[in-house]
Parts: C-alpha cells; sequence; structure tokens
C-alpha cells in the first residue's frame, strides 16, 4: 500500500506530538527566546517530513528525512541542556529524550525501507 499523504505517516504523527510535549513542557519557562529555539527546531521535525514528501521523488524525501534527524537531534541536545539549567528534572528529560529516541528509529526504519524500494 502506498501512502498518499504524509499525515498517515506514523512517523510523522509522532513528531507533532513530540513538538507538542515540548510545547507543554516549557510553556511556563520565562527565557522566550531558549523557549522559542527549542519550540521551533521540534515543529520543523514534522515540517521537513511533509515538506520532502510532497517533493514526490525518494532521494527528496530521504534527505529531508535527514534534516528532519537533525533537527531532532538539535532539540534532544537542547533538552540535556534544560536538565543542567534546572529547566526539567532528570525524570522530565528522560521521558522526551525516549521521545526523540524513537522518532529517530521511526525515521530510520523508514529511510532503510525507502532505499530498499
Amino acid at each position: 500500500m502506498t501512502v498518499q499523504k504524509y499525515e498517515h505517516l506514523v512517523v510523522w504523527q509522532k513528531s507533532q506530538d513530540f513538538a507538542i510535549s515540548k510545547y507543554k513542557s516549557f510553556s511556563g519557562l520565562k527565557d522566550y527566546f531558549y523557549k522559542d529555539q527549542i519550540f521551533k527546531a521540534s515543529v520543523s521535525i514534522s515540517k521537513n517530513r511533509g515538506e520532502g514528501f510532497d517533493r514526490k521523488t525518494n532521494i527528496d524525501f530521504i534527505r529531508f528525512l535527514y534534516i528532519a534527524t537533525s533537527s531532532k537531534s538539535e532539540v534532544r541536545s537542547r533538552l540535556w541542556l534544560s536538565q543542567r539549567l534546572n529547566f526539567l528534572n532528570s525524570s522530565e528529560t528522560q521521558k522526551l529524550i525516549d521521545s526523540s529516541n524513537e522518532i529517530s528509529r521511526r525515521i530510520y526504519g523508514l529511510i532503510n525501507s525507502m532505499k530498499n524500494y
């Protein structure tokens, strides 16, 4: 079965959930610049999946999936920094990191399936 819309991809749905969780986790933070940066990087993960999907070629889609992975890595790095700055406690950080790792596995699974297609 061929996916007709990127909204049907579980990896896109999970990345949307991931962005929402970042927004909720940092909603009370008064450091607006930091909050804005982490939120933009979180949103970029799903945005790049959508943009790559609409390019209609596997090569372009895979390229944008790698870009999405880079944005996810940026968020993960900021999460560790957030813990060190006491914006998040260790259990909150670990929960968000675990979610980040799940998205990575799904992205790489999609990339590998597309390379073999």
